[in-house]
């Protein structure tokens, strides 16, 4: 394959539909009538709302979507997305707030369309879910109570599929060298050109290791589950059960993009106490409200406790070098790639520079206030 050819082809890794072909793609495969379309943020996929007209009878009824087309890499491995799809309806079925598919005319939850793209067709597996209402945890202050809310429902996510979900495509969740899964945090060197020579730099580079010599060693001795992967301040939607504007009372109220792998229950509270990190004014004292809730379902055994601080450490380092290196394929998506960096990395320097013991007393003391 020419360099060219690849570099044409890793531009349309992320699917590039316009309103009037999406709306061609719902009307022609589920037989509904769009009636209001806009596309939504999104990092590697392409995401449309939509509205539809409501059928005979149903005229009180508003009917919203979410349009997925999933990116080219991804929609390679059908199975992975498959499984992904399951665990949703799965999930739904055990009373989690999670989005769920419509199936198409033929009574598939996904299918697959192919588009010319120079000189090559590309596959791009399309899925319809069901639009999940409310604010993200991004948008309101995030206290206690909601950290330690996310916290329990990350624990409670991973332990219900662990022990009551079963399927054979499972295979599908181990991943090998996917590059979110926390256990990989070494293959961003690829990545690091990304970077700028400078702090930001030394930070990634020293994280990596720390991984390789303190982390690495003991990936097999934490427990493993299946990993949502990204509870970050975006997927995670909050309404509020408050009369009073003044001061709403906010509860989870949807769960977001499963882009899932098998992973351990370490990861899962590592990768959600870094996002959390992100908007919060007190960056280094939320770990111990998320980790508190995650106890409350899963306690963490001692090596994984020891682990978390490079865990969290090492999240930083993967959504930081990696919106970075995106950005240098989809300039034109900068702003939602960059939403991370944008405090990211000020965060990741304020927990270095505190260090471990003192981070992990924070953690540690506050979680111990709930028992």
């Amino acid at each position: 394959m020419s360099s060219q050819t690849d570099k044409t082809l890793r531009k349309w890794n992320k699917p590039a539909f316009n309103e009037t072909q999406a709306t061609g793609l719902v009307e022609r495969e589920y037989g509904l009538k769009v009636s209001e379309i806009k596309p939504l943020p999104s990092y590697d996929d392409q995401n449309f709302y939509l509205r539809v007209t409501p059928s005979e009878g149903n005229e009180d009824r508003l009917e919203e979507y979410v349009l997925k087309i999933m990116n080219r890499e991804d929609s390679r491995n059908p199975g992975l997305i498959e499984v992904q799809t399951l665990i949703m309806k799965f999930l739904s079925d055990e009373g989690f707030p999670v989005a769920t598919p419509r199936v198409t005319k033929k009574g598939e939850i996904m299918f697959l369309e192919s588009i010319d793209v120079g000189s090559a067709t590309q596959g791009y597996l399309v899925r319809l879910l069901n639009y999940l209402p409310g604010q993200t945890v991004a948008t309101v202050p995030a206290g206690p109570p909601i950290l330690y809310e996310v916290g329990q429902l990350a624990a409670k996510l991973d332990k219900t599929l662990a022990e009551k979900f079963h399927n054979p495509l499972i295979k599908h969740l181990h991943r090998g060298n996917f590059i979110w899964n926390l256990a990989n945090v070494p293959l961003l060197e690829q990545y690091l050109p990304a970077l700028n020579q400078d702090r930001d730099l030394e930070m990634v580079k020293w994280i990596i290791q720390q991984f390789k010599l303190k982390v690495a060693p003991k990936l097999s001795n934490f427990r493993p589950c299946i990993n949502h992967g990204d509870l970050n301040d975006h997927n995670i939607l909050l309404d509020t059960d408050s009369a009073s504007p003044e001061s709403p009372r906010y509860r989870v109220s949807g769960i977001l993009d499963f882009d899932m792998s098998y992973g351990c229950y370490v990861f899962e509270v590592a990768i959600t106490i870094m996002y959390m990190m992100i908007e919060s004014e007190d960056p280094l004292g939320v770990g111990g409200h998320v980790l508190a809730g995650f106890e409350s379902i899963v306690p963490l055994t001692t090596e994984e406790r020891e682990a978390l601080f490079l865990l969290v450490s090492g999240r930083f380092a993967q959504s930081l070098v990696m919106s970075a290196h995106t950005v240098r394929l989809h300039p034109e998506n900068e702003e939602y790639l960059m939403i991370t960096a944008k405090k990211g990395w000020k965060h990741l320097a304020k927990l270095l520079e505190a260090g471990q013991e003192a981070v992990e007393k924070i953690w540690f003391e506050t979680a111990k206030q709930y028992n």
